[in-house]
C-alpha cells in the first residue's frame, strides 16, 4: 500500500547511475542552522566588484549551565558561555531589510547554513572562515527596550 509512493519520495532525493556508465550519485543533504540572540554590531554592506553584495553583521549567543550539586539555587552556581557568530545575508530582499533594520542590540531569530571557506587577508596569509549564511530572519519585540 505505501511501497510506490515511498518508492517515488525515495528517488526524488537519491539519483543511481547505472554500474556501466560512471557511477554518478546525487544525494540530497542538509545543513540548517537556527540561531536566537542579540545583534552584536550594526550591519555593514559589503559591495565588492564582481561579487554579490552582501550585508554582514555579527550575532552573540549565550549558553547557561548550572555548576555544582546543590539543589538550592544561588547566583554562583550558574556559568555562561558566549559564542559569537558571523552572519552574511546574500538574498537581494532580505539583505537590503537586515541591512536597514537590524542594529546592534536586536534580539533576531535566523535560520540559515553553516559555511566554511577561505579568504586572504591584507598580509596574503591564508585564513579560514566560519560562516552563517542567513536564508531568513524573524525580528523579536525586545521587551527591555518596550518599557523605557
Amino acid at each position: 500500500m505505501f511501497r510506490r509512493p515511498v518508492l517515488q519520495v525515495l528517488h526524488q532525493f537519491v539519483r543511481h547511475e547505472s554500474e556501466t556508465t560512471t557511477s554518478l550519485i546525487f544525494e540530497r543533504s542538509m545543513n540548517p542552522v537556527q540561531l536566537l540572540g542579540r545583534v552584536a554590531q550594526d550591519p555593514v554592506l559589503r559591495l565588492v566588484e564582481g561579487k554579490n553584495p552582501v550585508t554582514i553583521f555579527s550575532l552573540a549567543t549565550n549558553e547557561m549551565w548550572r555548576s555544582g550539586d546543590s539543589e538550592v539555587y544561588q547566583m554562583g552556581d550558574v556559568s555562561q558561555k558566549t559564542t559569537w557568530h558571523r552572519i552574511s545575508v546574500f538574498r537581494p530582499g532580505l539583505r537590503d531589510v537586515a541591512y536597514q533594520y537590524v542594529k546592534k542590540g536586536s534580539r533576531i531569530y535566523l535560520e540559515g547554513k553553516i559555511d566554511y571557506g577561505e579568504y586572504m587577508d591584507k598580509n596574503n596569509v591564508r585564513r579560514q572562515a566560519t560562516t552563517i549564511i542567513a536564508d531568513n530572519i524573524i525580528f523579536l519585540s525586545d521587551q527591555t527596550k518596550e518599557k523605557e
